[in-house]
Formats: structure tokens, C-alpha cells, sequence
């Protein structure tokens, strides 16, 4: 996973490794979180984006909620963007965060084929982009991603799918 490198200002790099030295979040001690991904994992298989919007909400608001922080917007969009190189690697951007607005955007459909997005991958990408808003959030870090959200998102989804009955 690519992420920016430091940023040089002194303040803006206190805020960058306070989210570093943050290497867990808590989680709910119920299954709130858990009820809530179930629901977006269920919405997934039905490939309209007005549904997974709605559950891709109500886990933010969820998590929003138990963080102690606003909820942050959420658009579903079709296709992933891909961008290829002359070298022959390709991108695909399956989600990203806008400080400024406070919005997450994920995408639900892969970029060549156009096929429904694994949940996990969906999940995961969520999260992912839930730890940026929380690092703007708590720790002051708007302008620039931090790896420190990069290593919490995995560990979060993980957590937050395991254990079904």
C-alpha cells in the first residue's frame, strides 16, 4: 500500500506519528460494529449502489457514534478507476477520504470486468478510508493519509468480521 511520505512541517509531523504510535483502536465491546458489516456484506450481492450507500451509512454512523466523532459522508460509485502506466503496471483506487469534506467514496465494481466487488475488499476499503476520517478527527492529520491508518484498517475489518455464529 502506497502512502505519502512525512511531512516536513513540525506540526503537521507530530500529528502524522501520533497516528503512528496509535497501532490499535478499541472496538465495541458488543456486536454493533459486527451487525453492521453483515448488513453491507448482505446489501453487496444485489450490485445497486443505493444499497450499499445505505449500509456503507449506517456502519459509519455506527462507528461515527462509538468514536465520538461526526459521520462522515459516503457515495458509492460504480467502477474503480485504473490508471496504466507505460511500463505496463496498472493502479486500481478502490476508495479514498476528502478531509475537507468529510467524505468517503468507495467504488463497487472492478475496473476490467465490471463485476460486483468482493465484500472484503469493499469492507476493508471502508475501514481503511473510516481510519482517515478518525485520524482528521482525533489527531489533527486533514491534509495528508497517515501509514498509521493504513495499519489500524486491516486489523479493524479483521476484528470486526470474525466470529460469526
Amino acid at each position: 500500500m502506497r502512502t505519502d511520505p512525512p511531512p516536513r512541517d513540525p506540526a503537521r509531523l507530530a500529528a502524522f506519528l501520533a497516528s503512528d504510535r496509535c497501532g490499535t483502536m478499541e472496538l465495541p465491546p458488543d456486536d454493533r460494529l459486527r451487525t453492521s458489516a453483515l448488513a453491507l456484506e448482505a446489501a453487496l450481492p444485489h450490485g445497486t449502489s443505493a444499497a450499499v450507500r445505505d449500509a456503507c451509512a449506517a456502519f459509519l454512523t455506527v462507528a461515527a457514534a462509538f468514536y465520538g466523532v461526526p459521520r462522515p459522508a459516503v457515495r458509492v460509485l460504480a467502477a474503480c478507476p485504473r490508471r496504466v502506466y507505460a511500463s505496463g503496471g496498472t493502479i486500481e483506487l478502490f476508495g479514498d477520504y476528502t478531509p475537507e469534506l468529510m467524505r468517503i467514496r468507495v467504488w463497487m465494481r472492478t475496473a476490467v470486468r465490471q463485476h460486483v466487488t468482493a465484500f472484503g475488499t469493499l469492507f476493508s476499503t471502508l475501514c481503511h478510508e473510516c481510519c482517515h476520517h478518525l485520524d482528521a478527527q482525533r489527531f489533527g492529520c486533514a491534509t495528508r493519509p497517515t501509514r498509521g491508518a493504513s495499519t489500524r484498517a486491516p486489523r479493524r475489518s479483521t476484528t470486526t468480521r470474525v466470529a460469526r455464529p
